[in-house]
């Protein structure tokens, strides 16, 4: 018997089908295999649009390093997405970084860890888009917390490590067991040069939350500007003892000011007190008595092109010393002046700004402690040849020199 002609239509069509899944699992079981991508880190395309794939350039000579560094602040988590040119019996050249900035930072989820993956997972994007797929599984991946978090009480801070860690985990970068971590310390002075070998070396001051970075000298922990403020202030790094009081009266706050400040996860009351003596003059003794002997003068230092980031560029906002988008330059003793004004005027009122005071004595008492003359002028800037200056640059390179000589 004949079958109907749609009956033999059919049949050939199921026959045709059997037949390209046979071919469609023969290939699958001969080609290499390819990396999976979980469900959050899809193919994205590039910053400029264009998909994220190698230059023919790059293809040729495959003479670049990407690397990851995830600066997890106290008041915010910042990516920097590096990319190194590669020289015969050179040092690795930086060649473009990609930045980007979120807030608030990791220590504001302490207590729904949970919540902070998805910051960092928007942050994992931005790499993706900048660098080729090809060459993820090979860039290192790495997230390194300030002071902000170290700060934390009990184990918060483990416990929103271990959600980057498994954020890290799931991606198709390099993570390893090192990879996410609180720095010690001295890792915030690994700045590296800015320039070639044919250019003057410049040097950086980064005043943070809880540390501060005199690079290629000194990084010093506890005497960024809120640990110094509360240290100021007469109080105590950490959560205080239960039954202890969290006021604190200075006077480096003007003297009606009552107020609440809170510093790692602490919540005080802090307020004025009136003084025997001018008010700046009180305040510099506080200043002086908290860094007495806390920090070793730079020496050459002094002789060097310095830049100063982070709140030395903020503070000279507050004044109107700079412009906020180009920044400008500023001298020592333009920080020391304006203290006084600014404390000298605070005796009568608090101002829209009750620390800024005490912010500018401590600030300009410390370049003065480091050993800066009154002449010394600094470069306020956001950024130097276009790079976001910070510790994270020579962190990178660090690291990916400690992965080539492994």
């Amino acid at each position: 018997m004949r079958l109907p002609k749609l009956a033999s239509v059919f049949v050939f069509l199921g026959c045709l089908a059997a037949y390209l899944m046979f071919v469609k699992r023969h290939y699958d079981g001969v080609r290499p295999a390819i990396s999976k991508i979980p469900p959050h880190f899809p193919h994205r395309l590039g910053l400029l649009g264009s998909p994220n794939r190698p230059t023919s350039s790059e293809v040729v000579s495959g003479r670049f390093q990407y690397g990851v560094m995830f600066d997890a602040g106290s008041t915010g988590t910042r990516i920097h997405v590096f990319k190194f040119q590669l020289e015969d019996n050179e040092a690795p050249k930086l060649a473009h970084e990609t930045f980007r900035a979120i807030k608030p930072g990791l220590s504001a989820y302490a207590d729904d860890p949970e919540k902070c993956k998805e910051g960092i997972l928007e942050l994992l994007a931005v790499a993706q888009g900048s660098i080729p797929s090809s060459v993820w599984s090979s860039t290192p991946l790495v997230l390194k917390a300030t002071a902000g978090l170290r700060l934390l009480p009990g184990e918060k801070a483990t416990h929103l490590l271990d959600r980057v860690r498994e954020v890290f985990g799931e991606s198709p970068f390099l993570s390893r067991g090192d990879s996410v971590s609180i720095m010690d310390g001295t890792d915030e002075g690994m700045s590296g040069g800015l320039h070639g070998s044919d250019t003057p070396t410049v040097g950086m001051l980064d005043l943070g939350g809880g540390l501060i970075l005199l690079s290629f000298f000194h990084s010093y922990l506890g005497l960024g500007l809120m640990s110094a403020r509360l240290a100021i202030l007469g109080g105590i790094e950490g959560q205080p003892l239960e039954g202890s009081s969290t006021e604190l009266v200075s006077p480096c706050l003007a003297p009606e000011y009552s107020g609440q400040w809170e510093h790692a996860e602490v919540l005080y009351t802090v307020k004025g007190q009136k003084a025997g003596e001018p008010m700046y003059e009180s305040c510099l003794r506080k200043v002086e008595k908290m860094l007495y002997r806390k920090v070793k003068k730079a020496g050459e230092a002094k002789d060097m092109e310095f830049y100063a980031f982070s709140y030395y560029y903020d503070r000279a906002v507050d004044l109107g010393a700079i412009d906020e988008k180009t920044g400008g330059t500023i001298k020592v003793s333009d920080y020391i002046d304006a203290a006084k004004r600014v404390c000298n005027g605070m005796a009568v009122t608090s101002g829209e700004n009750p620390f800024l005071c005490l912010d500018l004595t401590y600030i300009s008492g410390m370049l003065q402690e480091l050993g800066f003359p009154k002449d010394k002028v600094f470069k306020l800037a956001r950024k130097i040849d276009e790079v976001e200056t910070s510790w994270a640059l020579g962190a990178t390179f660090h690291y990916i020199e400690s992965l080539r000589s492994q």
